[in-house]
């Protein structure tokens, strides 16, 4: 959260709510225009159309949206994964495993974060073993030797801290067991199946990428034979469905409040079901923003994605820093009142204070007709 001494600006001119996100004038459209996403100082601008209203988009702010499900290539190693996104400080990739890994990995270039789109199995590492499902996050600080062990088709998500750390966010007046209670946070067990693992025989290539190039270490037996442990760093796991979202009846929280890890230069929040507000004048939908501090990434996970049309899981949208965007033409017909209860989605944002660079593996399931998406609101 931005410390900065904003230069004070209070005003007001022409038709405008009193409240942000509530109680519009007949008719409006609300635009916010902020400082460092949804941290600093901002302005709510009331517009007669919606602000995406644009007939043609061109030149390379334009939004993409990326099928990740067709990079259907399995790699052995996480490093031989398509990257999708990256920048100086974080790096995106796709991987789909190829069955039981033989070869390990190790991160010295930051901490890892995996996201399990689909599948299931073990995760192995210095640290133990620990079974994975869909919907796990798993925590990999950096230096840790690992692998994977499915037991059913994986596609992950890698998200890379580049030379630096994840923490988590400080939940301010809401206290630490908001969200979700730190002893949601599994650690790896050296159970009987890591013992058992231990004692497997033969070659062990240890892949270790360092400055985004790969080294490998082979040894003679299974380098994951440590006997214990203890301290204050280790590889954890917490699945979405152990996240307890903040909400409000009355207003439409930013996305910000969905936080779930912090690094320098970016963030990961993760939608998870919620109820809609029910007060008659609060907004019900995302609302339209300028993107000017931060490149926005959504992965889509799982459910029914309301503020997006054509929109299916396992896709990805990426909204550069520096225009305006918005829900689709389905949710805006509901920016006032919804047909259902509550939400029915899951998806893992990143957003990045740095520009991010399209990777081969995003360019090559690109959707280019994703710009006009928002084409029919007229």
């Amino acid at each position: 959260m931005s410390k900065k001494n904003w230069i004070p600006v209070r005003g007001a001119q022409g038709d405008h709510s009193r409240q942000a996100h509530a109680d519009l004038p007949q008719g409006a459209y609300e635009r916010e225009m902020s400082k460092e996403g949804f941290f600093g100082p901002a302005a709510f601008l009331y517009h007669p159309r919606p602000p995406t209203g644009w007939s043609k988009f061109e030149g390379p702010l334009r939004p993409r949206a990326f099928d990740l499900n067709r990079l259907n290539q399995p790699q052995a190693s996480p490093w031989d994964a398509p990257v999708v996104l990256h920048n100086n400080a974080t790096e995106l990739r796709f991987w789909k495993p190829e069955g039981a890994l033989t070869d390990l990995a190790r991160n010295a270039d930051g901490d890892q974060l995996l996201f399990i789109h689909a599948g299931a199995g073990d995760l192995f590492c210095d640290f133990g073993r620990i079974g994975y499902r869909a919907g796990d996050y798993l925590y990999l600080p950096r230096g840790t030797m690992w692998r994977l062990a499915p037991s059913e088709t994986t596609a992950v998500l890698t998200i890379q801290a580049t030379n630096t750390h994840y923490t988590l966010p400080d939940k301010g007046l809401l206290g630490p067991h908001a969200i979700f209670d730190p002893a949601m946070l599994d650690t790896p067990a050296m159970d009987e199946a890591f013992r058992d693992h231990q004692a497997m025989a033969g070659e062990f290539p240890v892949r270790i990428k360092k400055r985004g190039q790969v080294s490998v270490a082979t040894y003679e037996y299974n380098p994951l034979d440590a006997v214990g442990w203890h301290g204050e760093l280790s590889p954890v796991r917490l699945n979405v469905k152990d996240i307890r979202p903040v909400v409000s009846h009355r207003y439409h929280l930013p996305p910000s409040v969905h936080t779930t890890f912090l690094s320098d230069r970016f963030v990961v929040c993760t939608f998870t079901p919620r109820p809609f507000e029910t007060d008659p004048g609060a907004i019900k939908i995302p609302f339209f923003h300028n993107n000017d501090d931060f490149d926005e990434v959504l992965f889509y996970h799982a459910g029914d994605f309301f503020s997006r049309d054509h929109i299916e899981s396992g896709m990805m949208t990426f909204h550069p820093s520096g225009f305006t965007h918005g829900p689709h033409p389905k949710a805006l017909k509901n920016m006032l009142s919804q047909p259902k209860p509550a939400t029915d989605e899951y998806a893992v944002m990143i957003d990045t204070r740095d520009p991010l660079e399209v990777g081969v593996g995003a360019a090559s399931v690109e959707n280019p007709a994703y710009v006009d998406s928002w084409k029919a609101q007229g």
